[in-house]
């Protein structure tokens, strides 16, 4: 089978030549920006598409008349296809878990960080000539509401004992082997000081956290969001901030991404932002690379 690497960047370029070995089978690379509609062009050929970061809406994927596998970067592939409907026209869609899990929690922990202590905004004001000391929170005997106890949220769990707080989970399903008190969505809630979203995005998890959900959160809260921008009403996120319930969000990740420079949330001092960078770390990104590697040695 014939494969391609989709969308390499000049970031990932120098990861993928250290992961790659002399028996791997030939892959592609392509580092060219493309267009959406240019899709069928880039993979005509192809069978196998290893795919970063680049959407694949069923109408075009439906032109490219030889693909047979998608070996997504990452877990949220949901984000950028429809699986379901892929799998229906006969196209496999591979994710790869655990690649990540310490870089992304070390990120959360950085983002509860500099969301606690308004470390973003003094930055800009400080730039700019503007010396205002902000108040922040001290996190140590305040409670973390983790969202999700994977392999992610178990590790946000770990450093945050480490820094003194007091850690809850709520998870979908029952987790016997956890030191951690799961408790129910509700009481989560109401008891965290901060909140940090560690779920899968799929349709039952979509806006899971609601506008009504929020509501039911702490005043004050802070929110932190590595997972996927679509588990949270985007517009209550907003409302929220806009009146003080949350009293700062740090967020990785968007509905819409790149996020643009005139959206709400980029305009908002008390929103931290980074660009979907929280498993971008050298050991995590090799990790990824050379598993999504080993994928197409099972596949061809």
């Amino acid at each position: 089978m014939k494969s391609i690497f989709l969308d390499c960047n000049d970031q990932l370029a120098p990861v993928w030549a250290r992961v790659i070995r002399p028996d791997d089978p030939p892959i592609d690379v392509n580092k060219t920006p493309f267009a959406r509609e240019d899709l069928a062009r880039v993979l005509a050929g192809y069978d196998i598409a290893l795919d970063d970061h680049s959407y694949m809406p069923t109408e075009l994927v439906a032109q490219c008349s030889r693909l047979k596998h998608i070996v997504f970067l990452g877990t949220g592939a949901a984000s950028y296809m429809n699986v379901d409907e892929l799998k229906g026209r006969g196209v496999t869609v591979h994710t790869i878990k655990g690649y990540g899990d310490t870089a992304v929690a070390e990120h959360s922990i950085a983002l509860l960080l500099a969301a606690s202590r308004d470390i973003a905004r003094m930055d800009r004001e400080v730039r700019a000539g503007t010396w205002t000391p902000q108040e922040g929170a001290q996190l140590k005997g305040k409670t973390l509401g983790v969202i999700g106890l994977g392999g992610i949220g178990r590790e946000v769990a770990r450093i945050a004992k480490g820094i003194g707080m007091e850690v809850i989970a709520y998870n979908r399903t029952r987790h016997a082997d956890t030191n951690v008190p799961l408790v129910d969505i509700d009481t989560l809630l109401s008891r965290a000081d901060v909140v940090s979203l560690h779920l899968t995005l799929a349709d039952e998890t979509r806006g899971f956290l609601s506008a009504t959900r929020i509501a039911r959160m702490k005043p004050g809260v802070i929110l932190v969001n590595t997972a996927r921008g679509a588990l949270v009403d985007e517009a209550a996120l907003i409302a929220a901030l806009q009146s003080g319930h949350i009293r700062h969000a740090g967020l990785d990740v968007f509905h819409a991404e790149p996020l643009q420079a005139d959206h709400p949330l980029a305009r908002m001092p008390n929103v931290t932002l980074t660009s979907h960078a929280a498993f971008r770390t050298l050991e995590a990104s090799m990790t990824l690379l050379r598993r999504a590697m080993d994928i197409v040695k099972t596949l061809t």
